[in-house]
């Protein structure tokens, strides 16, 4: 049975990485039934909104999303939720795309290319695991206002316990398949949201 992915190259080198995946997805020799939609900066251009009804429509009835890349100089003007990376937060909301696994490797033909001391970077091979749909991304209220004559941005961070489980859940998951470590990052000696975790 054929698995169908939503193809969506988006903007600035966007295009030209999801074109080559393409290529490496052709060279598997897979049935994979490949749809193209507009999402980000050219979205907005085409259909008026970095995630059209059209392109979430498609993501949903996808087994997987082949995602390049959103943004552009050109609509750094735009209001907020007309920018093409709320393109990037409406697929994780709708799509409840919370976890964001970040492998960092370094091989060992690489290390002196590194800008770090080779005695630092030798060896290194973490995963960092990032809960994408919860506090100050989707906290509220948000924006910005003028204060005391100042404009002044302001964002809510808050997160719920599920939300906290679930990714500590994929983290633990993560580390059992490889060294069976976990180094949960936080700043629970000022932030409320933080000792909650």
């Amino acid at each position: 049975m054929s698995k169908k992915i939503a193809v969506l190259p988006g903007d600035g080198i966007g295009p030209e990485i999801v074109e080559q995946a393409v290529k490496v997805l052709k060279a598997l020799g897979c049935d994979f039934e490949m749809e193209y939609a507009d999402v980000g900066g050219v979205a907005y251009a085409h259909h008026g909104h970095p995630l059209p009804e059209s392109t979430l429509k498609l993501a949903k009835e996808s087994d997987a999303i082949l995602f390049g890349a959103v943004g552009d100089f050109k609509y750094d003007n735009l209001e907020r939720r007309l920018r093409p990376e709320q393109a990037i937060l409406g697929l994780r909301k709708a799509l409840g795309l919370f976890a964001n696994l970040r492998p960092a490797k370094c091989f060992k033909e690489l290390t002196s290319a590194s800008t770090l001391r080779e005695e630092v970077v030798s060896g290194l091979d973490l995963v960092i695991v990032r809960e994408l749909t919860g506090g100050i991304y989707f906290g509220q209220p948000a924006g910005t206002e003028v204060r005391d004559g100042l404009r002044t941005g302001f964002n809510t961070m808050i997160y719920n316990e599920e939300e906290i489980a679930r990714i500590g859940r994929v983290a633990f998951s993560t580390a059992r398949k490889r060294r069976k470590k976990v180094c949960s990052v936080d700043k629970a000696n000022v932030l409320d949201t933080s000792r909650l975790w």
